[in-house]
């Protein structure tokens, strides 16, 4: 299992400063959620922690390695064996099926101990979703692709899960599904990263980070 360590994470767009002097540390079994009202640059945070995104100031180590010393395939490879997303907006392809979105990830996994498919198939078995496997994007409510988006983070087991903003817009039998998923990976020694403005939700993660000013702080 992965560990990750950020410090002194900080992110500026033309001279202004979005987030600053954000350091902690995630061990197998952490769920940590991150609290804020939208627009105040979670995204951005998830972003540079799963390394989608550099940061201006600070690094993410993970299992350490430094993420700054590594050229872009190492990098690529890093953030491909490491974490699984869940989008804020899903980022499902539209001519793909529910089942073919899932395993999508396979294509750039090469060999895999498993069978693509029929894991696919499990995972939205176990989300309510066995009988839109073969719906397209379009055809599904906004509960459905994010529960789609679920399965497709989790489709190659990885160690971090981050998720942005996982029950957003859902109704309470769609959020309960995706967020009892995501923090069974944490129960089984996984990671789980998430910012969300639900305090409810946030409430279930075994630590709480909170924005301070243009930090995120412990508390």
């Amino acid at each position: 299992m992965s560990k990750l360590k950020v410090e002194n994470l900080g992110k500026s767009y033309d001279g202004n400063v979005i987030l600053e002097n954000i350091s902690f540390t995630a061990e197998p079994g952490d769920s940590i959620a991150f609290v804020s009202p939208s627009g105040s640059g979670k995204s951005t945070l998830l972003s540079m922690l799963g390394l989608l995104l550099s940061s201006t100031t600070g690094t993410v180590v993970v299992d350490g390695q430094d993420s700054d010393a590594l050229g872009d395939k190492e990098l690529s490879r890093l953030r491909r064996e490491t974490f699984g997303f869940v989008f804020q907006h899903t980022q499902l392809v539209g001519s793909l099926r529910a089942v073919e979105n899932v395993m999508a990830p396979a294509n750039f996994a090469g060999k895999l101990p498993f069978d693509a498919r029929e894991r696919a198939e499990q995972l939205l078995g176990s989300l309510g979703l066995a009988d839109r496997l073969m719906h397209y994007p379009y055809q599904l409510s906004i509960g459905q692709k994010r529960r789609v988006s679920v399965a497709r983070a989790l489709l190659l087991d990885p160690p971090i899960v981050i998720a942005d903003e996982p029950t957003n817009d859902l109704d309470a039998d769609s959020s309960a599904s995706v967020a009892d998923t995501l923090f069974e990976r944490a129960a089984n020694g996984g990671i789980l990263l998430f910012a969300t403005h639900d305090r409810e939700l946030a409430s279930r993660a075994s630590r709480v980070m909170h924005l301070e000013g243009k930090t995120f702080v412990e508390r």
